[in-house]
């Protein structure tokens, strides 16, 4: 008999007499995990995770390695299968050291693949780097220029001198793109005929246009503004970030059919009850744009405005009069470009009041230097007591003087008033630069947290009004770095695309292998200096608002792309083990213990081995002996101390021979295997 039925979750299919349980599920489309097993040899049943469930049969049973019979009933996907598919994970993750991501890329808010594109730039692909980047941020010439870039701080550079220029390499590749004459596009799906209403312009508003767009759906976008960009046009002066450089990434949104509506007031123009009736999905990202204020006497007189209110007159070409002497209170980097800013409108003396040290401050380090760089002077240890003024308007400022008590919640040590001790300065202008907050008018129907922002679930981004969504500033926790509205805006775009598709899926951090490394594991590498960005001089720069970088040379990006360390696992996204770590929602830290501790050896030259990676599921041995028909590699040791060797020193012809084959380094489903040039 050749034929014989088998069902298979409730389902019966007709099959060859001999067949394995996990060939009759893959010739006809049901998902059983294996990592152990591929067509070409025989069934060995090592990881573990292929068991299903036949009636009457107490035992799970191996997919892999059981053979169907005329009758057979199997399950494929009960909890008692999936529990032990996610133990079998755990007790080989618990044993499997690497790094699935770069640091840099964990690090980063949006989750760029920051090593790809690096990686891509080295090699002279810019249009691709660009591509890979637009997989998750839509403005990468902009954001390249202005972002704060965690990924750096996390960057295992730093372990040898200076982390990669990373931020800059992104502007580099995406400047790059702009200029070909041919800009990367992505391809859109065929129209979905689902229709989505974004308010907000701003980059969580537009990162969400950008990935509907390319979704299908139509997306028609709304802002108060006279032009679209939000804060990266409003609140980051010309000098860090070209607005003209901004329109063109603007320019490639609308390009997909993302339909722009500037001059839009909610609750004016237009309701909000008006645009969540008119489209299948809403998204609200309003941003925050007001400036908090310090609750000092004072602060009403003419000539106290806030951070974001001076910066949005600039841009809006009309800058207020801020006179001779300027204070700036905060330490952030809206202080920065507000300092900065009233520099270059003729200021005399701009004094940046911050009630820590310059070692508190969370503006970037290299923002304070230039700012200091172009004449800005720092009064630490201060805090703004009473602003004094005249006839309704300001001038100067009582500062209490404070010094550094215990450390706050945060961990920064908590500013403590010197009591008694004052400092007095004639001022001008005070710039409040401690804060936004959003503007919550028009929006009266969705709930607000005890912040005053809006209430929205954090893993689907739903708000208390059904099919209205809400990303970015305005919402939980509040304003924050522009690169963690567009992450948190690209996340919400999947979840309402999937609510469009009728049903809602929510977000979920993906899980990835980590690894703990020391300043001693780099000490081998050669120390090659960061990239230094060349600028226009202070005395030059500080009289306009020209930009003040120049932006780095070809040869200067591809060097500096080449530093880059390659943390990240060469095989992630074939990586079958993290594919079903995810499935299975694996916590492998239970099984926590003694791990294999291996140096990596090419002694096959053309192949790398990181023992650390290997499951020892065998296949690679399998491979070589029943496939190559060589046997060259083979297990070595019993229990725990178990590896995977070459059983041979360096043999020449054995080792021409692994590079033309390779059947090894293809058939690892783990990345413990690396093909070399």
């Amino acid at each position: 008999m050749n034929s014989i039925k088998v069902k298979i979750d409730g389902r019966e299919y007709v099959c060859e007499n001999g067949m394995t349980v996990l060939q009759v599920a893959r010739a006809n489309g049901i998902d059983i995990p294996a990592l152990c097993f591929i067509d070409e040899l025989k069934p060995y049943g090592a990881c573990g995770i292929c068991t299903v469930e036949a009636a009457n049969t107490p035992k799970l049973l191996r997919a892999c390695a059981t053979t169907v019979f005329d009758g057979m009933e199997i399950s494929t996907n009960s909890d008692r299968i999936r529990r032990s598919r996610k133990t079998a994970l755990e007790l080989l993750l618990s044993d499997h050291t690497g790094d699935c991501r770069g640091p840099c890329s964990l690090n980063c808010p949006a989750g760029t693949d920051c090593q790809g594109y690096v990686k891509l730039i080295s090699e002279g692909k810019y249009k691709e780097a660009t591509a890979l980047v637009k997989e998750r941020v839509p403005l990468p010439a902009s954001i390249g220029r202005v972002c704060p870039h965690p990924c750096e701080t996390a960057c295992r550079r730093n372990f040898v001198e200076q982390p990669l220029s990373i931020a800059f390499l992104k502007a580099f590749a995406a400047d790059r793109d702009l200029a070909s004459g041919d800009k990367y596009m992505p391809d859109p799906a065929p129209s979905s005929g689902k229709s989505v209403g974004i308010i907000g312009g701003g980059p969580a508003g537009l990162t969400a246009a950008y990935f509907l767009a390319v979704k299908g759906h139509a997306v028609t976008v709304y802002d108060s503004m006279p032009k679209m960009g939000g804060m990266l046009r409003y609140g980051i002066p010309q000098y860090r970030l070209p607005k003209e450089v901004l329109d063109m990434e603007i320019d490639t949104i609308e390009k997909l059919g993302v339909t722009l509506r500037n001059n839009i007031r909610i609750g004016k123009d237009i309701s909000f009850d008006e645009i969540k009736t008119k489209y299948d999905a809403t998204l609200v990202a309003i941003g925050a744009w007001q400036s908090s204020s310090m609750g000092v006497p004072g602060e009403e007189l003419d000539g106290v405005i806030g951070g974001i209110d001076f910066l949005r007159s600039i841009a809006l070409g009309n800058p207020v009069s801020i006179g001779k002497n300027v204070a700036v209170c905060g330490g952030g980097n809206t202080a920065m470009d507000a300092c900065r800013s009233a520099v270059r409108l003729g200021a005399e003396n701009v004094y940046v009041i911050y009630r820590r040290t310059r070692d508190e401050m969370p503006a970037e380090k290299v923002e304070i230097d230039e700012a200091e760089e172009e004449g800005v002077q720092y009064r630490f240890l201060c805090n703004p007591d009473e602003i004094t003024g005249e006839n309704g308007r300001v001038n100067g400022i009582k500062l209490q003087k404070m010094r550094l008590g215990e450390p706050d919640a945060g961990g920064r040590r908590r500013p403590v008033p010197i009591e008694g001790e004052f400092e007095y300065t004639d001022i001008d202008t005070v710039i409040m630069a401690i804060g936004q907050r959003i503007s919550p008018e028009g929006f009266d129907e969705l709930e607000f947290n005890q912040r005053g922002n809006i209430s929205a679930d954090e893993s689907t981004f739903r708000t208390s009004v059904e099919g209205v969504f809400a990303v970015g500033d305005a919402t939980n926790r509040g304003a924050s770095i522009a690169i963690e509205a567009i992450g948190e805006a690209q996340k919400a775009s999947e979840v309402i695309d999937s609510y469009l598709n009728g049903g809602i899926i929510p977000y979920k951090k993906p899980y990835f292998v980590e690894k703990t490394v020391t300043e001693a594991d780099f000490a081998d590498r050669e120390r090659i200096p960061r990239a230094k960005m060349p600028q226009r001089s202070p005395e030059e720069r500080k009289h306009d608002f020209n930009e003040i970088n120049l932006g780095l040379s070809e040869e200067t990006a591809k060097a500096e792309a080449k530093r880059c360390l390659e943390c990240g696992c060469h095989d992630y996204y074939d990586c079958k083990l993290i594919k079903y770590a995810n499935q299975y929602d694996v916590s492998p830290a239970k099984y926590a213990g003694e791990k294999h501790n291996c140096d990596k050896e090419t002694q096959l030259v053309s192949i790398e081995r990181d023992q650390n990676k290997c499951i020892l599921c065998n296949l690679c041995v399998r491979v070589c002996d029943e496939e190559a028909g060589k046997g060259i590699i083979g297990l070595v040791g019993r229990g725990f101390t178990t590896v995977i060797k070459p059983e041979f020193d360096n043999v020449p012809e054995v080792t021409a021979f692994c590079k033309d084959c390779l059947k090894c380094v293809a058939s690892c489903p783990t990345g413990a295997l690396k093909a070399l040039k």
